[in-house]
């Protein structure tokens, strides 16, 4: 699939970044280059000593802002494959700093699109979140208007040869902002500070994440938002699985967060596939596909009316000790109990 590819990633230093140029390096060895675009330039170091040039001379490292719309446009020529996975994610930073979350997130992404279309690009998919779902927070407004940018692109693309489609998926097992390693460094302390004992939220490893862009690589259409089926937890598990009789002092819920994470809504339902693995979100307006070409190409049915995808209301649950074992497994090998007397 990515053999003999120019593959470029925005935000290609982050978690997701590294984990996807790894996977890739692993299962196509014959890939032509991978463009490692991010402007952080300490991170790109920090990789490029994982990754010397002289044994991995496919890598490139560039710097660059998805704002910058001629710098994208450079980088992006001879490209095959875009993931686009830059963003300004965390939510109360967001709030806190509207606009420069909406120059990331809204004009990065229509940079992102311009710059495939302007280049021959073949390939785009854009990562998205649990939170562009009926949003309430300004990050998960800006991610919903990008999903929005990526599949109405399908629709501009006029005789180009290209696909745009995004994945969205939960909290991301260890990521950046997970509670996982929040409550790690915490846990010393004695006190483990949660936002409200009701709260839940979707689980994924970024392997899984990965996992997940590769088939929209392979699988898209064009204009699908791709969710995948996985389960739930609740913070206070969470909480039992790292620090056994730990106290979990409430500190109320930040702004803009909300109590369960929702993927689906039961109005998406109505333009939604089951493909057996994950479900697909076709766009509301297709001058492409018909809803039928979706359904036949992915060999897929249509969801029940009224479904709903909700962190609270799902149907598959991590318990204490899955949760254990998959700390151990993403986040940390010599992860080990510490009851707490």
């Amino acid at each position: 699939m990515l053999d003999n590819k120019v593959v470029l990633i925005t935000g290609g230093t982050g978690s997701f970044g590294k984990k996807f140029i790894e996977t890739i390096l692993v299962r196509f060895p014959a890939v032509k280059k991978i463009i490692i675009f991010s402007r952080d330039e300490l991170k790109q170091s920090d990789l490029k000593q994982k990754y010397p040039e002289r044994e991995y001379p496919q890598l490139r490292f560039f710097i660059g802002d998805v704002r910058d719309k001629e710098r994208l446009k450079r980088a992006c020529e001879g490209v095959d494959v875009i993931i686009h996975a830059a963003a300004i994610k965390q939510v109360d930073t967001a709030e806190y700093n509207p606009t420069e979350c909406i120059r990331t997130n809204i004009d990065g992404a229509e940079n992102v699109i311009y710059a495939a279309l302007d280049c021959g690009v073949k390939d785009v998919v854009a990562l998205s979140t649990d939170k562009a779902c009926a949003p309430i927070n300004l990050y998960g407004a800006t991610k919903l208007v990008s999903d929005k940018l990526f599949t109405a692109a399908n629709n501009i693309r006029g005789s180009k040869d290209i696909k745009f489609s995004v994945v969205r998926y939960g909290n991301v097992m260890g990521s950046r902002g997970s509670v996982i390693p929040f409550f790690m460094n915490k846990k010393s302390d004695g006190a483990l500070p949660i936002t409200h004992p009701e709260m839940t939220r979707f689980n994924i490893s970024l392997q899984a994440g990965v996992d997940m862009v590769m088939y929209a690589l392979d699988r898209h259409l064009g204009g699908e938002i791709f969710v995948p089926k996985i389960p739930s937890y609740r913070i206070l598990d969470i909480a039992e699985a790292i620090a056994p009789g730990c106290e979990t002092p409430v500190v109320g819920i930040r702004p803009g967060e909300k109590l369960h994470e929702e993927m689906i809504t039961d109005t998406d339902s109505l333009n939604t596939i089951d493909l057996g693995k994950y479900y697909a979100i076709l766009p509301s307006v297709s001058f492409t596909h018909s809803e039928d070409d979706y359904l036949v190409h992915h060999k897929a049915k249509k969801v029940s009316f009224g479904f709903r995808y909700n962190s609270g209301t799902n149907e598959e649950w991590e318990t204490v000790d899955s949760l254990r074992d998959l700390i151990i497994e993403h986040v940390d090998s010599n992860f080990e109990i510490q009851a707490i007397k």
